[in-house]
């Protein structure tokens, strides 16, 4: 009996995560409005040195992506290749970005690594925003 229960732990143990077990989600709020970010999102997840199978809906603005990992340092880890996703939200005149992840620790931080990426492409798009034009002076007459 003892060896029965021994396999049906280890067994949860590794079926669990699988099945979306440990994915956590995180959220961060931005100055911006949500149509702004989404652009930053896209750019981000654009790039295939870093994510793949992205499934995105523009009118949701939300999307699914892998992570491209190098390698995993645990079975676990190995095992538990499910897709992350990103939702914007809008919030009165910011936008909320909600990012499911499974992995957050020593060998990956896809969350923290996405955000990342996330800002500097939103300010890389501000940058290359043209300024408002100068509003000429009121000249008295």
């Amino acid at each position: 009996m003892m060896k029965f229960a021994v396999v049906v732990l280890m067994s949860l143990a590794l079926a669990l995560p699988s099945f979306g077990a440990g994915k956590k989600t995180y959220k961060t709020t931005y100055p911006v409005p949500c149509s702004e970010l989404w652009g930053a999102v896209k750019v981000a997840l654009g790039n295939p040195d870093n994510y793949k199978d992205v499934q995105s809906d523009d009118d949701k603005m939300v999307a699914d992506y892998n992570v491209k990992h190098s390698i995993h340092w645990s079975v676990i880890g190995a095992v538990n290749q499910g897709k992350n996703q990103v939702t914007l939200l809008p919030v009165g005149t910011t936008c909320e970005m909600s990012v499911m992840s499974m992995y957050s620790g020593l060998s990956h931080n896809d969350q923290g690594d996405f955000k990342k990426r996330v800002d500097e492409a939103l300010a890389k798009l501000k940058e290359s925003k043209p300024a408002e034009p100068a509003k000429p002076a009121d000249t008295p007459k």
